[in-house]
Order: structure tokens, then sequence, then C-alpha cells
């Protein structure tokens, strides 16, 4: 690849990690600024202020990001990439919510709905933005083969889709009021996320990209962050018997399936999905304010445990600290460096702290 010139040896740690073992050293992805190497400002053919542009424009964004990724050293398992992005939001506007966007974010505005046993989904094929997004994986495709790996866009199906489509307090009171039309719309939300997927997959591996890669991490069959932030408002009884199911059928149709628990108010349903026999792992994301990753050592042993992977993103320093407690095997560690000699370095360190670890 022509931006990483270890990429199969990244990749033979990597297939370690989904795999709970480590070859020589705990997998590492470490990025930083390349020497010598300053990405050039792509010309903007368009107003600033024109968010609508900014966030449409193809081929202005591909090129920004591929000057990124020139720039950018690519350390142990960090693998060149480039997701087609619209905003978190973007799988609630394919069912039907309109799309607004800010300068760096984008959401999506709830429909109104006045009764919900009236209300049923929809996903229409031919949605312009359903559209603009494939057309996006497409191109990026074909502008990074054999040099950058494309992404999956951003997909946050489950109750983060139903929560977005009917707003946050609507949606927690169907769970009480609707059981049963959630369940409905769960049913149906899921079965639209497994059709996306494979439609998006396919076309990422057009241009003979190997594997797959979520937004999260590169796998050699299919892959996401199995996710459902709204898990942070409700019980594990709840979970259970609304979001459960979808999040099982997702597990077992992906090769490599890890789930994105964000935030300690999530904690309460780990037992829960440690229980998914087809879920690899847990990426584990204490949140703003809730850091360092070192506070968090007796959740990270009892994943461990029950013999899951994890998947952390720390501060360069705390490798070592978590790996005096932790097994490096099944463990991988993303994070960023201000030098590359500094990832470097970093990289050689972390094949004596292996050995010398849990």
């Amino acid at each position: 690849m022509y931006y990483k010139n270890d990429l199969e040896i990244a990749k033979k740690r990597i297939k370690a990690w989904w795999e709970g073992e480590i070859i020589d050293r705990v997998a590492i992805s470490v990025t930083a600024p390349r020497d010598g190497v300053k990405p050039r400002a792509i010309p903007k053919p368009f107003d600033s202020n024109n968010f609508f542009s900014r966030w449409t424009n193809i081929e202005y964004n591909m090129e920004v990001a591929e000057e990124n990724i020139r720039s950018t050293y690519w350390g142990g398992e960090a693998l060149p990439n480039f997701m087609p992005n619209l905003g978190p939001s973007i799988f609630a506007v394919w069912l039907g919510c309109e799309l607004k966007f800010g300068e760096d974010t984008s959401w999506a505005e709830p429909i109104k709905i006045d009764d919900p046993n009236r209300f049923s989904l929809n996903f229409d094929k031919n949605n312009k933005w359903w559209k603009l997004i494939k057309d996006y994986t497409r191109a990026a495709t074909i502008k990074g083969k054999d040099k950058f790996f494309v992404k999956i866009t951003d997909l946050h199906p489950g109750g983060d889709a139903l929560s977005t489509i009917r707003g946050t307090e609507n949606f927690c009171m169907d769970t009480i009021t609707y059981p049963n039309k959630v369940k409905e719309w769960m049913s149906f939300v899921n079965k639209v996320w497994f059709e996306i997927y494979e439609e998006l997959y396919k076309i990422t591996k057009s241009q003979g990209q190997e594997g797959s890669f979520g937004w999260l991490v590169w796998a050699p069959g299919k892959t996401y962050p199995v996710s459902d932030d709204f898990l942070a408002l409700i019980s594990p009884k709840m979970f259970k018997e609304f979001f459960w199911d979808a999040s099982k059928e997702q597990c077992e149709y992906l090769d490599y399936a890890i789930f994105h628990l964000d935030g300690p108010q999530c904690i309460v349903h780990l037992d829960l999905l440690l229980e998914m026999p087809k879920l690899r792992g847990i990426q584990w994301e204490p949140g703003d304010g809730h850091r360092p990753m070192t506070k968090w050592v007796h959740i990270l042993k009892k994943i461990q445990q029950r013999r899951k992977i994890l998947h952390l993103t720390v501060e360069p320093y705390e490798i070592e600290i978590l790996l005096g407690e932790l097994s490096p095997k099944g463990i991988m560690f993303n994070c960023i460096c201000s030098t590359e000699e500094e990832a470097k370095e970093l990289l050689k360190k972390a094949s004596k702290w292996s050995t010398n670890s849990t």
C-alpha cells in the first residue's frame, strides 16, 4: 500500500488481535505527523460559510483527506483510511429525517408524529442522501485503490436511530407507552441495517479491497462496531426487551463484531453484552471527564476474564501502566503521538512491555 510499507505485518497483528492473541507484541495503532511533510491547502470551490457544499462536495473532501493521509505517519497497526461521512445521524435521515449541517457536525431533525401507533417507518432507496453516500463510497474506493482503505460510513441504527426520529424524550416514553410499536420499529431498522451494510460493503470491495473497515478498525472479513448509545438511558431489563435481539443479530451476521460501549452510564449493560457468543470484544470509551483509561482497570480485567478482546483509545504513557495490569493478548491500543520519532520509540518499547505484562 502506497502510504503503508509494512502493511502485511500490520494485518497479521490485527488478525491475531481479533483472535485474542499476539504475534510479537501488543497491537498498537499509533499515528503522528509525518516528518517533513505538511498537508497542502486545498482551495475551497465554495464559500467557506456554505456548510452544505463543504459537507457534500465529494471531490474536495477526498482531496483534503488524502492530503491528511499523506502527511500522517501510520505506525504499528494504524492503516491509512478514509470514511465517506455525512455525520452521525445519517441512518435516521435515510428513514425520513431532515439533515442539517453545521461547520463541524451535522444532525437530523425529529419527525413530527401525532400518533405513533399509526406511524410506520420507510426506507426509500431513492433518498438523495442514501444515493449520495453510495456515490461518495464508490468514488473513494476508486481514488483509494492501493493507497488507503475505505471505511463504511458512520451507522447508528437501533435505539439511536429511533430516538433521533422521535426525539429522545418521546422515544423514552414510547418504550413504556407503545412497547409493541417500538419492537416493530426495531425489527424494521435492523432489516434496513443489514441491507445498507451489505450494499456499502460490496462497494468497498469493488476495487479489490481486502476485508472491511468499520469506523473503528479493519478486519479480514465483515466487521462493524455494534452500538447503541441510547442504552445510557435505560435499564438492562429494557435493553433485553427492546434492543438485545438486534445487537445479537448484528453480531451473528458480522464475521468480526465488537461493541462500542460509550460512557459509565452504559456499564450496567456489560454483563448482558459479555453473554453474546458471537461478540468478539468491547471498545470501551469512558467519555469526556472520565479518563484516564487507567481508572477502568477493574472493568477491563472483567472483560478479559470473559475471553473478550479490547479496543482502547489511550494516551501513549498509559500503555505501559495498563500492560502492568492486563494481558497483552487481545488488546488493541489506539493513540496519537506528537512526532514520528515518538511513535516509533513507543512501538519499540511495546515489545518489552508485552513480555513483562500479566
